[in-house]
């Protein structure tokens, strides 16, 4: 029964960390149980780029809240874990830690070295990832851990993709991609990030062929991209140029002779109406080289430098390059202007290097056929998107979607199952590892070495962890999972692939609704991620605050639809509440161990809140007001947590346990105790009360509810071994409307009091004497039953409807007025003390409004200086009228 003094979690927190696992509270059976609702969830994986940070916690936090919830509700709840391979994001951190470390690079050590390294780093940094999910709470079914290069998801990988090539959504050709000259690989459209910054545009004359002295003009922020040109374009509609139809112009510095062509690629109102068409570096001039049959000159490799076809300026750096060409266009007359430009750059979202619109043979996934059912399961409401505006968002990227770039240049990854004749150059797409040619039946086989971007992977993530392709007891027990919940970022990169590779492969959705959170960011409100080093070990400040502090700092700011702020003076508050609860829970030992009660004996923990029980023949007020405020608490928490509002969830029961229990409850319970009159059954009631509280709270923090749970319930034959067991609390009989307000006019009678002491200045602990006149028969009847808690929560001694009352300070309510009896020395001294401040405020008054009422003054001054003074004003007015108030009632 004896409780720390000192809230501190560091004690107990890891402890109960370690033993929910251990005991295996968290895991799911694999069968659908009878008369129970099942509650999937599969975590969005982590990356093994290094340790979860603060917008990890946040994540995990609203997902645990909800799965903890729905555990107590009793439905049979799965949260399923793991970790994502993260093939660029890896490759890069542990190519960096090689160079830094060894000063070698993935080439020195070849590709099958280079993987065992990248899954040395996974063991290492994996490992840490699971350990800080666990130390946080995370209640995951950890039996069911997965990692996306596991040998069962790789299995699924390899059958989604042979499925799709053998139906024509899979294809591999030559076409223009986002290339990263630092990573070395291709990016999908949604792995590019556009950044604006200053830039030039730099306008450049071609010489007309056959018509000298004619030129044409185009504009480019990319002039060492001429050096490919091969062609320029006017549209065939603009009569500027009729006459260079069927003409050639000569390309400056390369003295190479380029067509011109007709095509919209030109738009007549935009700058000269000339463009220039270089089909190997820009997207838009390669679908114009391909309606023309243009050649390819390719003049910038893939590793940003310029190719033998770039002439004399082969072998310089893209950048270099430029600063050449235009030196030379200079000198020989071709530049005609030089103007500031804002550019759009795009740049690698991982590591910010500007991308190079390149043509290279690669893997694509023909997306629109997967995009059409993803699209009507939004539509129809078989996927709920919360907040709303979100599913406009994702409708705009799936109406324009385009073929996506699946292949990438990397080492560590899902192979591609492709594999490349060296005898007749066909290429066998296989399940197994092929070992001759499908056409030929040679055995000279090459596997494509490239790797499957890891979004591949992940979108099979609902039912690739599940067990599919098998048709397992798990997959036909928890599929379709029945939530996510998730960032926005990865809206397009996740969500929306998971939606349309579930529909294609299981025929059915990957869940019912998606929850997308906002971000924490950090003192520059920039996106956190491991990449850029600018994370927050979670350990860090749980170890500071304690982990529930931190979670229940996140929660109150989770609005639906906002980004959290995580400020430090949130966390202190947090812990402050924590460190509230724990003192409660240490006075209710002391109330326990007076009455000789040990714990909380109950045959099993009820769902529903009862009606307050009589005590000595009749039912306390506080216990009436009580059981209705939680029967209310109860409902609204409901509410909160099926709508995703935990912010709502946590304000609510923040203001119930702080202001309610501790500040109300408590106080009028400890006044019944020591009255002696029944006190084991005040104290019961009290634990109970308590205990209820507890299970509401555990789903938001649930180290502290579960230490004092432990401590207060008695375990029996159907009492769990855990709070996280335990019946989540739902609304019951408690409602008593009656009750509700007979105590609230208690706490007004307490809170006049309580503001008359304050006003006139009265010493804490001197005691008052006073009297309580009621209005109406309700305020009589609580009066009379309740006085003695007026007057020891104000320190004081009133009588009720007194037959002479004398003069003194006066406050009214509705149906009450209270006042304080003044000794003649008290009286003169809060008149005097009164009247000076009336004189005060009609002397400001009377300033703010000569300043109102000259003309020439409201015509000069700001406005909100003009509204500053009005509302100073109205706040002047209404303290003397409240003064004025006071004095009449000292002087009648």
């Amino acid at each position: 029964m004896q409780l720390e003094k000192v809230y501190e979690p560091q004690r107990f927190e890891p402890r109960w960390a370690e033993l929910w696992i251990d005991r295996g509270y968290f895991h799911a059976p694999s069968e659908k149980q009878a008369g129970r609702d099942v509650f999937s969830l599969v975590i969005p994986p982590p990356n093994v780029t290094g340790s979860l940070h603060i917008g990890h916690m946040l994540e995990h936090t609203e997902i645990d809240v909800t799965v903890r919830w729905h555990r107590m509700k009793g439905d049979q709840t799965l949260w399923l874990p793991g970790q994502d391979h993260a093939g660029i994001a890896t490759q890069m951190v542990v190519e960096r830690a090689l160079k830094a470390e060894e000063n070698i690079t993935r080439h020195d050590l070849g590709r099958e070295k280079f993987v065992e390294r990248v899954w040395q780093w996974k063991e290492q940094y994996g490992g840490t990832i699971i350990g800080q999910m666990k130390r946080i709470g995370d209640s995951c079914d950890w039996q069911r851990n997965r990692f996306t290069l596991d040998a069962g998801l790789s299995r699924a990988v390899r059958e989604t993709f042979v499925r799709l090539y053998e139906k024509g959504l899979i294809y591999r050709g030559e076409y223009m991609v986002n290339w990263c000259p630092r990573c070395d690989t291709a990016l999908s459209d949604l792995e590019v990030v556009h950044e604006e910054s200053p830039g030039n545009l730099w306008h450049i004359q071609y010489p007309v062929q056959g018509m000298p002295g004619r030129f044409v003009t185009v504009a480019t922020t990319r002039p060492e991209t001429m050096l490919g040109d091969t062609a320029v374009c006017v549209n065939p509609e603009d009569e500027r140029y009729l006459d260079l139809h069927g003409k050639s112009v000569l390309l400056p510095l390369m003295n190479r002779e380029i067509p011109v062509i007709c095509d919209p690629l030109a738009d007549p109102a935009f700058g000269t109406g000339v463009v220039k068409v270089t089909p190997a570096h820009d997207p838009n001039d390669f679908e114009a080289g391909r309606r023309h049959n243009l050649p390819h000159v390719k003049v910038i490799d893939q590793h940003g430098v310029m190719t033998e076809a770039a002439g004399a300026y082969a072998g310089l750096d893209r950048y270099e390059a430029r600063k050449r060409v235009l030196e030379d266009l200079e000198a020989q007359g071709f530049l005609v202007k030089t103007e500031a430009y804002a550019l759009n750059a795009g740049k690698c979202q991982r590591c910010k290097t500007v991308v190079e619109p390149l043509v290279s043979k690669q893997w694509f996934c023909r997306m629109k056929p997967l995009a059409e059912p993803a699209i009507k399961a939004v539509e129809e409401g078989r996927i709920r998107i919360v907040p709303e505006n979100h599913a406009k968002t994702y409708f705009e990227w799936m109406y324009n979607i385009r073929d996506w770039c699946v292949s990438r240049q990397l080492w560590w990854g899902h192979r591609i199952p492709a594999w490349h004749c060296g005898a007749c150059g066909e290429v066998t797409v296989s399940r197994e590892d092929a070992v001759a040619c499908a056409k030929c039946g040679s055995a000279e086989l090459t596997q494509d070495p490239d790797v499957l971007d890891t979004w591949f992977s992940s979108g099979l993530w609902p039912f690739s962890t599940l067990g599919w392709p098998d048709q397992t007891e798990d997959l036909k027990t928890y599929y379709p999972t029945t939530l996510l919940i998730t960032g926005f970022d990865i809206l397009f990169f996740w969500v929306a692939r998971m939606i349309m590779l579930g529909i294609e492969c299981m025929g059915d959705v990957p869940f019912r609704t998606v929850y997308i959170h906002g971000l924490v960011r950090d003192a520059q409100k920039q996106k956190m991620s491991k990449t850029k080093g600018n994370t927050i070990d979670p350990l860090a400040v749980t170890e500071q605050y304690g982990t529930d502090a931190v979670r229940f700092a996140l929660l109150r700011g989770a609005a639906p639809g906002t980004d959290i702020a995580l400020s430090e003076e949130r966390m202190v508050s947090s812990r402050a509440f924590a460190n509230k609860i724990w003192n409660a829970a240490r006075f209710i030992f002391m109330q326990m161990e007076k009455v000789g009660l040990e714990q909380l004996s109950v045959e099993e923990v009820e769902t529903a809140i009862p009606a307050a029980a009589a005590i000595g023949g009749s039912v306390p007020l506080e216990d009436r007001w009580i059981h209705h405020r939680l029967t209310e608490l109860a409902a609204k928490m409901d509410a909160a947590h099926k709508n995703y509002r935990y912010h709502e969830a946590a304000d609510l029961i923040w203001t119930f346990l702080w202001d309610e229990f501790c500040d109300w409850y408590v106080e009028v319970k400890k006044l019944r105790v020591n009255q002696g009159v029944d006190a084991r059954a005040h104290v019961e009631t009290l634990v109970r009360v308590f205990e209820r509280a507890l299970r509401m709270l555990h789903p938001l923090m649930p180290f502290v509810t579960e230490e004092l749970w432990q401590r207060f319930v008695a375990k029996g034959a159907k009492v769990p071994e855990s709070v996280c067991l335990a019946a989540y609390p739902q609304a019951g009989d408690g409602l008593d409307e009656e009750g509700a307000r007979a105590f609230g006019l208690l706490q007004e009678m307490v809170t006049a009091a309580r503001a008359l002491r304050a006003d006139n200045k009265i010493d804490p602990g001197v005691k008052v004497e006073g009297w309580i006149e009621t209005t109406s028969e309700r305020a009589a009847g609580v009066a009379a039953a309740e006085v003695s808690v007026v007057n020891a929560l104000a320190h004081g001694s009133f009588t009720v409807n007194p037959a002479e009352k004398g003069s003194g300070a006066r406050r009214a309510a509705v149906e009450f007025a209270l006042a304080l009896k003044l000794s003649a020395t008290q009286a003169e001294a809060i008149r005097a003390r009164v009247t000076k401040r009336i004189g005060e405020l009609e002397k400001v008054i009377a300033g703010s409004t000569r300043q109102l009422s000259s003309e020439a003054f409201v015509a000069k001054a700001p406005a909100h200086v003009i509204e500053g003074i009005k509302e100073k004003l109205a706040q002047y007015e209404t303290e003397l009228r409240e003064q004025k108030a006071a004095l009449a009632e000292l002087e009648s």
